[in-house]
């Protein structure tokens, strides 16, 4: 039994426990976020996107109970003081969104965890970021710290290598149509990036993303070939990235779309899906997949593409985190 930790229980931290409740070779032995226990029960339980949890929930103490299994929780700011070595703790899911370098991230090993997965980019030097599909084939056991990248690259990352093996890439711009985040303001609000100040269900924002140079991380071929930025927009969840793509062989609609179906059925199985349907966003709400290509939308010109590609950019991201979990333990 592999014994885990969440640290930070917020929108990728619920959903990562969600999902680990169907897990049986992985167990859940804390939770450490500074809120209240009721609170993060009650949490757990209603989720205005993904909907209700389908388990009993209880609070006892500093236990939360749920399907009547306890799970300790703590409120500790300093993940140093965690107490990770008595509990037998092996790994620990980082997901606050605070200690995302590996000198922060490192606190948990002090603790006495012996891995750490951050739910998010790293800031500097990881001992691996890892897009599960892409690149997962260079984590190694000596790998402490690593990083699951971000939601949108996870779905970037595997359309550009199937594009990259298959005709070559010269170079790409890409834009995330994004649904909002915790991190924008429900009402015009003071905010580091001027344009995030703005209120999040009222208005189309635009602003940065590191997915496309992270996706130059994990595909190495592409490192400086990919630029991008993203747009915020007024949904909760459900996301697509969009795509134009200079390859080095000419190629069209059809070729296209087959060599990806072609991935999504074989090699890419569980990470991309291809479809055909006429879908919009809320069609992908609770899709698994890291990454849903949409055939319908698919252009060409030459050497010159545009592809669009779906992901739920909560529920798609944090079941990769749990395959992580599983490479790593």
């Amino acid at each position: 039994m592999l014994k885990v930790a969440i640290n930070g229980f917020g929108r990728i931290g619920r959903l990562v426990f969600r999902g680990l409740m169907e897990e049986e070779n992985i167990e859940v032995a804390a939770i450490n976020d500074i809120t209240d226990v009721k609170t993060l029960a009650h949490l757990l339980g209603h989720d205005s996107v993904h909907k209700n949890f389908p388990y009993e929930i209880k609070t006892e103490g500093d236990m939360l109970i749920v399907n009547g299994k306890k799970i300790k929780i703590i409120a500790e700011r300093d993940p140093a003081k965690l107490p990770w070595k008595e509990m037998g703790v092996k790994i620990v899911i980082e997901s606050t969104g605070l200690f995302r370098s590996k000198e922060k991230a490192g606190k948990h090993l002090e603790a006495g965890a012996e891995k750490v997965i951050i739910s998010a980019p790293g800031k500097g030097e990881m001992d691996a970021t890892i897009v599960v599909g892409v690149n997962d084939d260079t984590l190694k056991p000596e790998h402490k710290i690593v990083s699951n990248a971000s939601c949108t690259t996870n779905c970037l990352a595997p359309v550009m290598k199937v594009l990259n093996d298959e005709f070559g890439v010269e170079s790409a711009f890409m834009t995330t149509i994004h649904s909002y985040t915790n991190d924008q303001k429900v009402l015009d609000l003071p905010h580091s990036d001027l344009r995030r100040t703005r209120a999040a269900a009222l208005n189309i924002i635009p602003t940065t993303t590191g997915a496309a140079s992270a996706t130059g991380k994990v595909i190495p071929e592409l490192n400086g070939k990919i630029d991008g930025m993203a747009v915020r927009v007024p949904t909760p969840d459900g996301s697509l990235v969009d795509v134009t793509v200079n390859v080095k062989k000419e190629t069209d609609v059809e070729e296209i779309n087959a060599v990806m179906k072609k991935a999504a059925e074989n090699e890419l199985k569980g990470i991309l899906q291809y479809t055909e349907e006429p879908i919009v966003s809320s069609d992908i709400i609770g899709n698994p997949h890291s990454s849903i290509f949409d055939a319908g939308c698919t252009m060409a010109n030459g050497k010159n593409i545009k592809l669009l590609s779906w992901y739920d950019n909560e529920w798609g991201y944090s079941m990769r985190v749990i395959d992580l979990l599983k490479m790593m333990g």
